[in-house]
């Protein structure tokens, strides 16, 4: 928390706190990233907001209905998901915008109560194989018989599924890691088996 101590001092104006999920209350589809970005969402307090991934993740979100703007700007800019809600494996910022193990275990519990709060049949889109590790933690499973691998799809028990994405980040972009085709249809399959309509 230091670190974030520091950050209020440089940057008074952004969030730099723990950032909650945002979206529908509803939500049958959980979308998982890592940690706040420390000029996106720690910044503006909403998960994948300001930084570049969230560029790709809302325009998907929007070309699918899951979104009612293609691009996320602020925590007050109107947006609404539907279906849908975003989350992260790490809360806050991580130094270095790079997680430790001790602070993705900090956070683990925060996600096994947004998980437990899901509909029995939600479905969870996990960006990278740190959100898909943390998923398995938070819901007690062993990581072994889960195995990360983009478009992959997993039954975890209780009628849920885990839907396996690269992370939307500029390095997976920009070395064609992922493409926004790829990353459309990971998000498409977690759509339609959270059998979200609109």
């Amino acid at each position: 928390m230091a670190f974030l101590s520091d950050l209020r001092g440089d940057y008074p104006d952004y969030w730099n706190a723990p950032v909650p999920a945002f979206g529908d209350p509803d939500a049958r589809l959980l979308i998982v990233g890592l940690a706040p970005g420390k000029h996106g969402a720690n910044a503006s307090g909403r998960p994948f907001t300001g930084d570049f991934a969230g560029i790709l993740l809302y325009e998907t979100l929007h070309e699918l209905g899951l979104s009612s703007k293609p691009i996320s700007t602020a925590a007050d800019d109107g947006l609404i998901l539907v279906g849908c809600r975003i989350t992260n494996a790490v809360k806050c910022l991580p130094p270095q915008n790079k997680p430790t193990t001790l602070e993705i275990g900090t956070c683990n519990s925060y996600l096994a109560n947004e998980l437990e709060a899901l509909p029995e049949n939600a479905v969870l889109l996990a960006l990278g194989g740190i959100a898909h590790r943390s998923i398995l933690k938070a819901l007690d499973l062993k990581q072994s018989k889960f195995r990360f691998a983009h478009g992959a799809v997993h039954d975890i028990g209780d009628s849920r599924k885990l839907v396996d994405s690269y992370h939307c980040s500029r390095y997976n972009t920009q070395t064609r890691r992922l493409t926004a085709d790829m990353f459309r249809d990971a998000v498409a399959t977690a759509k339609g088996l959270a059998g979200i309509v609109v």
